[in-house]
């Protein structure tokens, strides 16, 4: 059985917030934490890449201090914000961020999941318009969700 804690325009920072109700309180076996979008479309705030990327290293190390399995996931590629046009570097944010994960991941021997190359459009590094929202470039449709499963479901899988 999956549970999704996902909370639509929430940042890294409420997600850490909620984490012990959401996460920790359900005793799962494993965790997918994919993180990261709306940071860089500063939701809650100007972004700083460190201050997300700690707040991933946080939710990883209390599922880890609670024997919860972790997979770490890309963001998702966005060319930019419909509702925070400002942001016009979204693209080399999100590519700088999603490097630091896999880095991460990979240092502390945690599954990475990167949904990022299987839904960038190379040329312009937005998101194939075959998995977005219409208008919106940002958020999968089915068949994005689609893509997502067919990667995670086999990480799943191994880790537990």
């Amino acid at each position: 059985m999956y549970i999704s804690r996902g909370i639509g325009g929430q940042t890294s920072y409420q997600f850490l917030l909620r984490f012990r109700e959401d996460v920790i309180n359900l005793s799962p076996a494993l965790v997918v934490i994919n993180a990261g979008t709306n940071d860089v479309a500063e939701n809650t705030g100007p972004y700083v890449e460190d201050y997300t990327f700690g707040n991933i290293v946080s939710m990883v190390e209390l599922a880890k201090a609670n024997k919860i399995k972790v997979i770490l996931t890309s963001v998702l590629p966005a060319a930019g914000f419909g509702w925070n046009p400002k942001i016009t570097d979204a693209p080399q944010k999100i590519k700088a961020l999603n490097k630091r994960i896999e880095a991460y991941a990979k240092a502390n021997k945690i599954p990475y999941v990167d949904y990022y190359q299987s839904m960038v459009v190379p040329e312009t590094l937005a998101m194939n318009p075959e998995y977005a929202r219409a208008g919106d470039g940002v958020h999968p449709v089915s068949k994005g969700y689609d893509v997502m499963e067919g990667l995670i479901k086999v990480a799943i899988d191994k880790a537990l």
